[in-house]
């Protein structure tokens, strides 16, 4: 009878922490203070001039990466001001680590002069992150 409650248990905590990871797939997370650091030549070297460039971390393997390819490509190509750019990091596992990532995808919006604005985990969902930018491509 003792193995049917642990069962029950871990069911349980299993379906808690399922739903939980889910709540936090694709949620905006604004920027710290404390998230601003020196940015890889690799990534700083791919910002735009203007406007906001999203920079996604993916990695080779990643099936998520690829559907955030495609929607924050085709938002990039509907906005004005706004850029996307994919960095791989399959070989270079430092660019993450430096930029604080922890899980593929993630997405950070930074400024021209490298300034991030917020970042997402996981698929964004394409509107919420267009109303999220609306006020930083005001400037642009």
């Amino acid at each position: 009878m003792t193995g049917v409650w642990v069962l029950l248990g871990v069911l349980v905590l299993g379906g808690v922490a399922g739903a939980l990871l889910q709540a936090r797939n694709g949620r905006i997370r604004a920027a710290k203070a404390s998230d601003v650091k020196n940015l890889p030549e690799r990534v700083s070297g791919a910002l735009a001039a203007e406007g906001v460039t999203l920079v996604q971390i993916s990695t080779t393997f990643c099936a998520p990466c690829r559907h955030t390819r495609v929607i924050l490509s085709a938002l990039a190509e509907k906005t004005d001001g706004l850029t996307h750019v994919d960095l791989d990091v399959t070989e270079t596992p430092e660019v993450a680590q430096a930029l604080s990532v922890l899980r593929t995808p993630t997405t950070l919006a930074l400024t021209p002069d490298g300034r991030e604005v917020f970042r997402v985990g996981g698929v964004p969902r394409g509107q919420e992150l267009l109303e999220a930018l609306k006020p930083h491509l005001a400037n642009a």
